[in-house]
């Protein structure tokens, strides 16, 4: 019964076991012959047509006519033929939703009886193992061999019991794993049917169920908890932190207008951990980011200062920019900031690229240089506040209004916050330079030998995170005054926060999101920590575990790829 029913459902999703949906198929591939299909024919032959170089400049022009006068044509019936195609389609889709369910559910059931067969096939094979495991044992016991004679032989018998349970497992395991990929693949096969009926077009619920059957198939409890071991306990910890809060300082931890403080605080700490993932990803590092933020944050802040500076630079100075408009100075600053932390990172990007020194080396190098011509030439002098307009146009906050009798207000400086989130996001996953940071990241040697410039992507990599630098040292003036010493250790929490959002120190693995959500994390335990009244000294403890955690947990899934 089992093996006619398998060789019915084989048979159907070879296309040939329901005449009715064949049918359906046959009809609606008639309609779309000289329709949709004839129209994406001449389209890929004219976009051919257009690439080919060996074709005569006039000759290319009279076909690509040719062509396009019949793809009027065809265009022309497939809008005839629309509605028919749609109510046919919508009628199919239907029947087959109808039948793949009958036909799902038996499937369901015989491959959960084989499970079930399976697991008992298991459990009877372990008694046996271990009934004549144990004979052979009290053989052996009442045997003359002598001590150890009988020591040896006990021990074998018990590795070769353990070895036939392993292995029965293993049996059992494969039956599992095949009952679970045919209950998968059924729906599979139902959702590539319907979308062949719909020409091809794709059904939002259908999508997120395959999703959701394809997780539960592959779901393995080893796996999740290395991949997302570290965030369970991050949000443990969490948890812990919100319900000690009202106990311990007799206020709510989780409001809305701490969550916006924490979003506030990693604004500007988003664009450091996005320009050091770049370079992660390239299985490098930035030793640098920290000086950078100090000298994009005080040119600013010379910049915007109002009146007359008490800053000198090399004796030059003081300077006093208020004959400027505002506008014009707020443009000169962040162009200044993004232009100089360019120049550093192509400098250190330049070394790494070229003469293939590690980034560790080439970022500490201009880390001491920044740092020593920002101390020497300012001596240390902090650079005061910048003009109060435009200190609360950009860094201030919105009122919202009043919430459970706290005043809520909004910070400005999430906005740009997300906006660079957004461009790296695009830049990461739909450029060709994201995909070759990937492929640069993950074997630059093979990279290389596809045709990919290791040298233009590297120092590509290093002048973008020069540019998320610089905007992030613009920003960092609004938040509080600088000096040569702003963004102390700055680096460290930004190679954090990308280690712990998942990007891998082994090159080519991780996901802008990873160091979005690091940033989030770190920025979030400080506060917590901080809320509960916990010494600062301590948190360097917090963070050091945490850590250490996630590069163990990297470093154990790069070992089990391997």
């Amino acid at each position: 019964m089992a093996d006619n029913m398998n060789f019915e459902i084989k048979d159907f999703h070879a296309g040939s076991e329901d005449q009715k949906l064949t049918n359906y198929l046959d009809k609606l591939n008639e309609i779309r012959k000289d329709g949709v299909h004839k129209e994406m024919y001449l389209s890929e032959e004219i976009a051919t047509i257009k690439r080919d170089k060996t074709i005569d400049a006039a000759d290319k022009e009279n076909r690509i006519k040719a062509l396009k006068e019949e793809l009027v044509a065809a265009k022309s019936v497939a809008l005839a033929n629309a509605a028919e195609e749609k109510a046919i389609s919508k009628e199919a889709v239907a029947y087959s939703n109808a039948l793949y369910k009958g036909y799902e559910a038996i499937v369901v059931a015989d491959e959960n009886n084989k499970i079930a067969e399976a697991k008992a096939e298991f459990t009877a094979a372990c008694e046996t193992i271990k009934k004549d495991s144990a004979e052979r044992i009290a053989k052996i016991n009442s045997s003359n061999f002598d001590a150890s004679k009988k020591k040896e032989e006990i021990e074998i018998a018990k590795y070769e019991e353990e070895s036939a349970i392993h292995e029965a497992k293993s049996r059992m395991n494969d039956k599992i794993a095949t009952s679970k990929a045919i209950k998968n693949q059924i729906y599979i096969d139902h959702v590539q049917q319907n979308r062949a009926l719909r020409n091809g077009k794709t059904n939002f619920v259908e999508d997120m169920l395959l999703k959701q059957k394809n997780y539960v198939a592959n779901f393995n409890l080893s796996s999740f908890f290395l991949a997302n071991g570290l965030y369970i306990a991050i949000i443990i910890f969490f948890i812990i932190c919100i319900a000690l809060a009202p106990v311990k300082v007799g206020a709510n931890l989780l409001t809305l207008p701490n969550i916006l403080t924490i979003l506030e605080q990693s604004s500007t700490r988003m664009f450091y951990a996005l320009g050091v993932a770049g370079l992660i990803l390239l299985a490098g590092t930035d030793l640098s980011v920290g000086r950078m933020v100090a000298l994009g944050s005080v040119v600013t802040s010379i910049i915007l200062h109002p009146g007359k500076n008490i800053v000198t630079f090399f004796g030059m100075g003081p300077w006093n920019f208020d004959a400027l408009p505002m506008g014009v100075r707020v443009i000169m600053a962040l162009v200044l900031s993004i232009t100089l932390c360019v120049a550093f990172s192509a400098f250190a990007g330049f070394f790494t690229a070229k003469l293939k020194i590690h980034p560790f080396i080439s970022t500490l190098s201009t880390q001491l240089i920044i740092y020593g011509l920002l101390f020497f030439g300012t001596s240390g002098t902090p650079t005061g506040t910048i003009t109060a307009s435009i200190k609360d146009a950009i860094g201030g906050r919105w009122i919202l209004g009043v919430m459970n009798g706290q005043l809520v207000t909004f910070p400005k400086l999430i906005i740009p916050a997300v906006i660079a989130i957004i461009v790296a996001w695009f830049i990461w996953n739909k450029t060709i330079f994201g995909k070759n940071m990937y492929a640069v990241g993950g074997n630059s040697e093979a990279a290389a030998v596809s045709g990919i410039s290791v040298f233009k992507v590297t120092l590509g990599v290093f002048i973008m995170a020069g540019i998320f630098y610089g905007c992030g040292a613009f920003l960092e003036a609004f938040r509080a005054n600088t000096s040569a010493g702003t963004g102390q250790g700055f680096e460290l929490d930004a190679i954090a926060a990308c280690v712990v959002g998942g990007i891998s120190f082994n090159g080519g693995i991780g996901k802008i999101g990873g160091a979005v959500l690091g940033v989030i994390i770190f920025q979030g335990m400080t506060y917590a920590l901080t809320f509960l009244g916990i010494d600062t000294n301590l948190q360097f403890v917090f963070k050091g575990v945490i850590i250490i955690a996630a590069v163990a947990l990297d470093s154990v899934k790069y070992l089990k790829k391997k």
